[in-house]
């Protein structure tokens, strides 16, 4: 198996020494992506522009075209990679990972709030302990992870119950996330069988770029009306969020390579802490209901459930 393509030097082992430090910094990025989208949204909407799909397609193939350019611009023996590395893995990798993916989740974020929506990013861990032993041949979950899988589910039903100020249509928006996050989860079974011959920034720069290449393709009738979609603030949040796709996608595709997928899914419950708190406190328009506060501790709890169960079945 090659070497990665992350330097070994002593800040670098520090920190992928443990998942801990460095899904913090990938929660943290993540999550202020639900706040920066919806603030695009909303100015959308004070400007009268209609939020049609091809406008939100052609927002996510921007950042994602931004994003893939330049990790591959840093990226290291890319045309040797590429050529002993299956291009069905890597089409299937930019169709799980980017196109699919966020077809769902930029219409979930449009249709509900941000903060529901950051909330059922923990529905990855969820797909990902179901179709890991399908697909990867791993245990199947213990009882104990089974009934935080169920604890998990009534937090999700709660939460869409009742989820607050600015909830939108919270059904069709997590029918949205729940594929979303069914599609990341795949992605990410796929990056297991391409990392042997391709570096992570390589792969996760080549899937960014072709996934935001199609999303814009998709997205292709609101280029007529690219001046007035991309004013100054959605220009900025643009690029910042080109830079949290680059930089957590790649920390978090590195991360696979040295720790098993389920243990990275048990620490994935920071990723949607991150994002509700990130969104109650950056817009102005969300507040939480009974049931997102109900729903999201049962949710956390399932999932440190399952943390603490694969620890112990690792130990």
């Amino acid at each position: 198996m090659r070497e990665s393509s992350v330097t070994t030097d002593h800040s670098s082992m520090f920190f992928f020494k443990s998942p801990l430090l460095p899904v913090i910094v990938c929660s943290l990025l993540w999550g202020s992506a639900f706040p920066a989208i919806k603030t695009v949204y909303q100015n959308w909407d004070i400007q009268g522009l209609q939020r049609s799909l091809s406008f939100i397609f052609l927002f996510a193939g921007v950042r994602f075209c931004l994003s893939g350019v330049g990790l591959l611009i840093f990226g290291k023996n890319l045309k040797n990679e590429l050529r002993i590395t299956s291009w069905k893995l890597i089409a299937g990798l930019a169709l799980a990972q980017t196109f699919i993916q966020y077809v769902f989740f930029y219409q979930a974020v449009s249709v509900s709030s941000a903060s529901l929506t950051a909330l059922l990013v923990a529905t990855g861990s969820f797909w990902w302990m179901i179709l890991a032993p399908l697909i990867q041949k791993t245990p199947w979950p213990s009882p104990t992870q089974w009934f935080g899988l169920v604890l998990g589910g009534l937090g999700v039903v709660l939460a869409i119950y009742e989820p607050g100020a600015g909830a939108g249509n919270p059904i069709l928006g997590a029918f949205f996330m729940l594929t979303a996050t069914a599609s990341g989860a795949i992605a990410l079974i796929i990056f297991a069988k391409i990392k042997p011959t391709m570096s992570a920034i390589n792969a996760t720069g080549l899937s960014l770029l072709i996934g935001g290449i199609g999303l814009t393709v998709i997205g292709g009738q609101a280029l007529r009306d690219i001046g007035k979609m991309f004013d100054l603030s959605a220009i900025l949040a643009t690029f910042w969020l080109a830079f949290v796709s680059a930089t957590a996608f790649s920390i978090w595709n590195h991360l696979s390579t040295i720790f098993p997928v389920t243990l990275l899914a048990s620490y994935r419950f920071l990723i949607p802490v991150c994002g509700v708190l990130e969104a109650l406190v950056l817009l102005k328009t969300e507040s939480p209901g009974w049931g997102l506060i109900a729903g999201g501790s049962l949710v956390i709890t399932s999932m440190l459930l399952a943390k603490h169960t694969s620890s112990e079945r690792t130990n």
